[in-house]
């Protein structure tokens, strides 16, 4: 992807149904299978080297319903680190929005479920994490270029 041409379509109602849908269709077929489809991510900077996806559980800061994003994810230790890119969208993703209203989250990766305290990186730990975050997945550095807030790095911690 190209950092300076950002798809003139982004911002398109349509994207962004596309998108909720796509999440959807991924959080059934992941896990239906135990985490044996879907657990990758095949797309963009991600068709020669595939990331791996986990399933990020929040509560509705609205609903107070469980609601579940499929996210690219880092391991750090026993830690996950998940960015709130939504592709390079001008707004924060729900499920961010979420965990700042309640930090409590569940992660599953295949069948395993981890519970864990969710909190924004500090900025020291963001530039440390970034280029971890970009290796892992390069189409950060474009999502980044698109948007003008700052993407947040997500660190979830063991309870």
């Amino acid at each position: 992807m190209d950092p300076d041409k950002r798809p003139p379509q982004l911002d398109s109602p349509v994207v962004a149904r596309v998108m909720k849908l796509g999440s959807r269709a991924n959080t059934a077929l992941y896990r239906a299978s135990g985490g044996r489809l879907g657990s990758k991510w095949r797309m963009g900077a991600a068709f020669a080297k595939p990331v791996p996806v986990c399933l990020l559980t929040t509560i509705g800061r609205k609903s107070g319903r469980p609601r579940t994003a499929p996210l690219l994810y880092l391991r750090r230790g026993a830690d996950f680190v998940v960015v709130a890119s939504q592709g390079g969208l001008a707004h924060h993703p729900a499920w961010y929005l979420n965990l700042q209203a309640n930090p409590q989250v569940t992660i599953e990766v295949g069948r395993d479920r981890h519970e864990l305290t969710a909190r924004t990186a500090a900025a020291a730990e963001r530039a440390e994490l970034w280029p971890r975050l970009v290796e892992l997945y390069a189409d950060f550095d474009a999502y980044d270029a698109w948007t003008d807030r700052e993407i947040p790095v997500v660190i979830c911690e063991p309870r």
